[in-house]
């Protein structure tokens, strides 16, 4: 168990706007905790302070931008103790192979990849002032459970989540001597502006509420993982675990029906 959340906390919380994050900023205001707002639109990020009762600090800012992470990395040090980082800023485009575009694969990495790296150097020294004070820290990084197999269109984005979360679990064992600790999101298909405009069916599709609600409960418990939900992310696993050519084929033969579903829609 963590003591985290046990009572109010100053946290960071990136991608704050839509989506998750703004499900884990209302539930975690409920609670009355302290949040530093991130998110690229700033009216939404005052909208979420005005019903926030004092307990939300506006820091805009986009995550690829180290200019502006500078800017946010000073009203983290304002509202010290900072003991929680939620980095869920992130972004999902197919690539179409009949179109074939590398920057598809540029954009993906540049915002879930390189943003989050940006924000963990904005962040990190904050972190590690709580523990010089004897607090708890953790740094939470939002990933996907898609690159556990390897879906049709999803290159760019199911490779950024791959080396989002590697880089995370090597985060872990650097920053373990320091006593603070890494934990990785892992959700399934969650109903959010991104996910509206997949045009593919959605197993065990859950609302951004549910999936806010399942990442505070592991907070609290202090796990290191928090992959949900169960049925889809045991799937996966079980899926990824199979003989390499019977994943190919499989992945083909999805990739096949998707194409034919997208000529139909036309």
């Amino acid at each position: 168990m963590s003591n985290l959340l046990a009572s109010p906390t100053t946290l960071w919380l990136t991608g704050a706007t839509s989506g998750i994050g703004k499900a884990v900023a209302e539930a975690l205001l409920e609670e009355g905790h302290h949040i530093i707002a991130t998110g690229r639109r700033k009216e939404a990020i005052e909208e979420l302070a005005s019903k926030g009762k004092g307990k939300v600090t506006v820091a805009p800012a986009d995550t690829t931008s180290t200019s502006d992470l500078e800017r946010v990395r000073g009203q983290l040090e304002e509202n010290a103790p900072v003991q929680l980082a939620i980095l869920n800023a992130g972004t999902c485009e197919y690539l179409e192979i009949s179109d074939y575009r590398a920057s598809v694969v540029e954009k993906n990495i540049m915002t879930n990849v390189v943003g989050t790296a940006h924000s963990v150097e904005a962040v990190l020294p904050s972190l590690r002032a709580a523990r010089k004070k004897g607090l708890e820290a953790r740094l939470v990084i939002v990933s996907s459970s898609a690159w556990w197999f390897p879906f049709g269109r999803a290159e760019g984005y199911g490779a950024s989540k791959a080396a989002l979360t590697y880089f995370a679990q090597s985060l872990r064992a650097d920053l373990a001597r320091e006593g603070i600790d890494v934990t990785v999101v892992s959700p399934g298909f969650v109903k959010t502006p991104l996910t509206d405009k997949n045009d593919f069916p959605m197993p065990f599709l859950i609302s951004a509420e549910d999936a806010a609600q399942r990442i505070i409960k592991g907070l609290k418990k202090g796990k290191a993982e928090i992959q949900f939900p169960k049925r889809f992310t045991w799937m996966l696993r079980v899926l990824g675990n199979l003989p390499q050519g019977i994943i190919d084929r499989m992945a083909a033969s999805m990739a096949r029906d998707q194409n034919q579903q997208q000529e139909n829609s036309r």
